[in-house]
């Protein structure tokens, strides 16, 4: 059991891996919103330079971003910095991990102005606001179907022999797609969750940092399967031009994840921190994040664009009603048995 999950977990979790990408610099002015956020929302195909470019147009701003890995280590690096914020926000931090960050006391709850504009109350994780939700998607595996290997049905399929080294996942202590794969499964399985972790390794190729990292080599042909989201699917169909890439939805069930930014307790500009959350709840960024995010937006009513219309949205939705902390730390005390 030690193999592959052995040196998953031996990855030393304190290293933060942050770097700088900014239209300005200087966190102290009360001019610049320092915001924290992983990398593929900053990515040159993700929503973040269109996003700093309209925000700074609109309010006068100037926006300082720095990149981490995935979500996990945004909050992990604010948690870092507690005692001395350098963040004005944070964004990425969902509905798993909201309770480490609520734990952690490095948030301030802000009711956003333009609240009303979210769609559904159900898609209002934190009620204080403590996070402002701004996209939802359901996790699910991709799969590549001019693979030599079938179609999985179901998350037991995965065990099988045929499926030997074909997945890659995430790491669940600095990933929300890993933390979110790995709450899929104790929603799955209950009690007997560590069981199936246990019997997939043989199935598992490798276990990455992050989604894009991990992303990458399932789209450079390297495994036929990887934990993504049901609109993966959308990104291949809009700019692929091809169905190749296919998400699969299982008779167990799918989960949520809901992503939502907040401002940072003791932030050096909160002024500017509670524009940035307001603006995300716009019509325009709103629009913006469906085919840079490849979510579904929390704030925008009508049709989504055309890449969506063969998304399948799963027929059963899980509840989580356990305490991600809990199953993560139990989880890694297991794996490393």
């Amino acid at each position: 059991m030690k193999t592959r999950f052995f040196s998953f977990f031996m990855i030393v979790f304190f290293a933060i891996f942050c770097s700088s990408f900014a239209f300005a610099f200087g966190g102290a002015d009360e001019n610049v919103v320092v915001v924290y956020a992983y990398d593929s929302f900053v990515a040159e195909w993700g929503p973040g330079p269109e996003i700093i470019k309209r925000f700074e147009e609109a309010t006068g701003y100037k926006v300082e971003f720095f990149i981490c890995e995935d979500a996990g280590t945004v909050l992990s690096k604010a948690i870092l910095e507690k005692n001395s914020p350098q963040a004005d926000v944070l964004v990425g931090i969902d509905n798993f991990l909201i309770q480490k960050a609520r734990r952690a006391d490095v948030l301030t709850p802000y009711i956003p102005k333009n609240k009303n504009n979210i769609t559904s109350a159900d898609l209002v994780f934190a009620k204080d606001y403590l996070l402002t939700p701004y996209d939802y998607g359901y996790f699910a595996f991709m799969y590549d179907t001019n693979s030599k290997i079938p179609a999985p049905k179901s998350l037991k399929d995965l065990l099988k022999p045929e499926y030997k080294k074909s997945i890659v996942l995430m790491d669940p202590r600095i990933s929300t797609p890993g933390l979110g794969f790995l709450m899929w499964t104790k929603a799955v399985f209950g009690k007997d969750y560590l069981n199936y972790w246990k019997k997939l390794d043989n199935s598992v190729l490798t276990i990455t940092p992050g989604w894009s990292s991990g992303y990458n080599l399932f789209t450079a042909g390297e495994a036929p399967l990887v934990s993504s989201y049901t609109t993966s699917m959308a990104y291949h169909v809009k700019y692929d031009k091809t169905e190749r890439y296919q998400a699969l939805i299982f008779p167990e069930g799918h989960i949520r994840q809901i992503e939502g930014l907040g401002l940072v307790k003791n932030a050096r500009n909160p002024k500017g921190a509670k524009a940035f959350i307001e603006f995300m709840l716009t019509k325009e960024v709103q629009q913006l994040l469906t085919e840079t995010q490849w979510m579904y937006p929390v704030a925008l009513k009508g049709n989504l664009p055309a890449s969506f219309n063969k998304v399948k949205v799963p027929g059963k939705v899980l509840k989580i009603n356990d305490n991600p902390e809990e199953v993560l730390a139990e989880s890694v005390k297991f794996l490393l048995k």
